[in-house]
């Protein structure tokens, strides 16, 4: 539903934007990810109509966001970083308002408006005026108006900037589940968030696209990716070094006394071999050993995130 082809926005004689491609189907989430300054946020204004582009083609719902501007953006709801709203007017009136622009009939615009107060929750501050409101509640009324015409395409830029952690899961919960029937673009710099609600993740550096792929693929970058983590009792260090010589696939293994005298151990596969927690705990099942944690680390996107945006790891990825 949306697809980027060779995009390009320069500013001067400066390249913001350097040929970037990608799609968006429905169905899917997609996390937009990148450092300050890498071209995220001028790539989302090219999406959505509001910066031209220097090169390229964007299409949504097969319609030219240059050439047919407004079918293009009827499909559309978008959340802006900075939720703008009008502040002199109160939360109905703007909603209202919202769907009159939209140009929502009479009853079909009062139930759209409804359904997206009772969606936000904004049923305890519908009359009050948007200057007044928290940052959490200006940021629901926002996300509202983009939703209000229940578009199959919805571009959000920091959707949960400014909220509680409550608020937090009930809008990640939210956006997933619209994302199971239309096609979703979250621009965020919460990792968690990626894992959270994105089913797949691509990263800009330096106005080029240097990772296309799910969160998995991309947890699966991580050093520590597969590594498993081994908490045992009542053991000194030599022995357990010993004890897990047995395991066959084992490259590396680090191993730390903590203060209540438990050994930590992380251990890492070799190079093309696999390690199972399974079959770790049965080493330590068969040799009657006590331990009280096992688990296998999935690895940390902030790791990867710094990795993959660095000049050097941005050239060998992009290669």
């Amino acid at each position: 539903m949306i697809k980027t082809i060779e995009v390009q926005k320069s500013f001067g004689s400066s390249l913001a934007v350097d040929r970037v491609s990608f799609e968006v189907k429905k169905g899917e989430v997609l996390g937009f990810l990148g450092p300050n300054g890498a071209g995220k946020s001028t790539t989302m204004r090219m999406i959505t109509g509001f910066l031209p582009l220097s090169g390229g083609k964007i299409l949504i719902g097969g319609h030219d966001i240059e050439e047919q501007p407004l079918q293009a953006k009827r499909l559309m709801g978008y959340l802006p970083e900075n939720a703008p709203a009008y502040a002199d007017m109160s939360v109905l009136g703007f909603l209202r308002f919202i769907a009159k622009i939209r140009g929502l009939k009479a009853v079909e615009a009062e139930a759209a408006v409804e359904k997206a107060i009772a969606t936000c929750h904004l049923e305890k501050v519908r009359f009050q005026i948007i200057d007044t409101l928290s940052k959490g509640y200006l940021h629901r009324v926002c996300f509202a108006q983009a939703i209000l015409h229940d578009p199959p395409i919805l571009i959000l830029d920091e959707p949960t900037d400014g909220l509680d952690p409550n608020q937090k899961h009930e809008m990640r919960q939210l956006i997933k589940e619209m994302g199971k029937h239309k096609a979703i673009i979250v621009s965020t710099h919460i990792l968690e968030e990626v894992e959270a609600i994105c089913t797949r993740v691509i990263i800009i550096d330096q106005g080029k696209l240097v990772f296309n792929g799910s969160p998995d693929e991309l947890l699966a970058q991580s050093p520590q990716s597969g590594q498993i983590s081994l908490r045992v009792l009542g053991r000194k260090p030599e022995e357990l070094r010993e004890k897990l010589k047995d395991l066959p696939g084992l490259g590396t293994v680090s191993i730390k006394e903590e203060k209540d005298g438990a050994l930590a151990a992380t251990l890492s596969a070799k190079a093309e071999k696999s390690l199972p927690a399974a079959r770790v705990a049965r080493l330590m099942q068969e040799a009657n050993w006590e331990f009280d944690q096992l688990y296998t680390s999935k690895g940390r996107l902030d790791d990867v995130f710094r990795r993959i945006t660095s000049l050097d790891s941005a050239e060998e990825v992009a290669k």
